[in-house]
């Protein structure tokens, strides 16, 4: 039994639910594991972002938004509507703001003191239902998915650009 492991980088946009197709970048690390029967599995430790599988509709918005992930942010909305204020949810809590103020750099995470950039309940909830992982099985050296089949990494928090990770695991022999 062989475990092969691979770290990506991805860029996530501000002001927009930011979807990366990493379809390629998860044939590829097969083909390097050499692979040939097993699992791959994909996964992020971002508590806002998810992994998924899904179609590509071949139909794109103007700013080049998937059709399906246009419907995706539709229903997620009406489930579970953006956090725009404060009184929005519950999260954060006062508690939570003292705790990022005490971390070494809270620019990071709150530029010129604003609280406002942590407002992102609605982001964490979303990946919550969607969850953090996406588990396929390797056949023949190759990722054993349908023509239409794709792997998507979903970035809901909005309030700002930044780079996020992913993993691919395979396990196999």
């Amino acid at each position: 039994m062989t475990v092969f492991q691979k770290e990506f980088k991805v860029d996530a946009k501000e002001g927009q639910v930011s979807y990366i197709d990493i379809t390629n970048s998860i044939h590829q690390t097969i083909t390097e594991s050499g692979i040939q029967s097993g699992i791959c599995t994909v996964i992020t430790a971002h508590t806002t972002c998810s992994v998924f599988f899904e179609e590509d509709t071949h139909d794109k918005d103007e700013n080049g938004v998937d059709y399906l992930q246009l419907d995706l942010n539709t229903i997620l909305d009406k489930i579970i509507p953006p956090h725009l204020s404060a009184d929005s949810y519950h999260y954060p809590g006062e508690k939570h703001y003292q705790e990022v103020e005490s971390w070494p750099n809270p620019e990071e995470w709150l530029p010129n003191g604003d609280r406002s950039a942590l407002w992102n309940g609605d982001a964490h909830l979303k990946a919550t239902i969607l969850g953090s992982s996406e588990t396929l099985a390797v056949v023949d050296g190759k990722l054993a998915i349908g023509k239409t089949g794709y792997v998507y990494f979903a970035d809901f928090d909005k309030t700002r650009e930044r780079t996020r990770k992913y993993r691919v695991v395979i396990i196999g022999e």
